[in-house]
């Protein structure tokens, strides 16, 4: 489902982020990907979702070379693929239950089959009285949660999540963990970077270590079904 070969990742004439990255993730796993700030655990993130291009190396997702897709494959590629971002990226014009409908939108479904799911989400995440609420009124954690919603409401094939409790309390951080279990159990392969170790801890999950831009040899089983 996902393979990196030999990847490097730097930016402009700067030193390499990721150096000579290469593992390989099976359909349905669930992996943390941990390391301290600056190993390249965002950048390996973008990367996974074509924001950004590997300055050496290949990536393949959903059996697909990245470098070999014309923009109009890499659109339908990004569809199967929910991100949770750490600036959030809600769109400041769209309440909290349009943000979150949002990939359903995009996808052309009628609004009439998700109306449900998206209320039952976002009260689930605790945000029910924040539904007709705007992106500039939610606090980071609310935005945090509304931004988690929005990723996982499409169920994609690949989800990718940067910090994903980091504004959030511990109570609403392990609500969210079984969110991202539940997923995973319905098919969603599921890849977290955290530095939260608690969270890690409550999930018997490998790990992507990464530690100055480099997948560390001791690293748990790097490749599991």
């Amino acid at each position: 489902m996902i393979r990196f070969d030999n990847v490097g990742l730097r930016y402009g004439s700067g030193p390499e982020i990721l150096r000579d990255v290469t593992f390989h993730v099976h359909p349905g796993s669930f992996h943390f990907l941990t390391g301290p700030s600056g190993a390249g655990k965002t950048s390996l993130l973008r990367l996974l979702f074509m924001s950004i291009r590997p300055s050496r190396g290949l990536i393949f997702v959903f059996g697909e070379n990245l470098a070999d897709l014309a923009p109009a494959g890499r659109a339908a590629l990004r569809r199967r693929i929910g991100i949770v971002f750490q600036d959030f990226r809600l769109l400041d014009h769209l309440t909290t239950w349009e943000n979150v409908a949002l990939p359903l939108r995009v996808m052309g479904k009628s609004e009439s089959d998700y109306a449900d799911d998206v209320t039952d989400l976002l009260h689930w995440v605790g945000l029910g009285n924040r539904i007709h609420a705007y992106p500039e009124t939610l606090s980071g954690g609310e935005k945090q949660r509304a931004a988690i919603a929005r990723a996982v409401i499409g169920r994609p094939e690949l989800l990718l999540a940067d910090e994903p409790t980091g504004n959030v309390d511990p109570a609403i951080g392990n609500r969210l963990l079984r969110l991202f279990v539940e997923l995973n159990r319905l098919g969603t392969s599921v890849i977290i970077a955290t530095h939260d170790y608690g969270l890690m801890e409550q999930l018997d999950a490998p790990r992507l270590m990464l530690q100055e831009g480099r997948l560390q040899v001791g690293a748990p089983q790097l490749s599991v079904r």
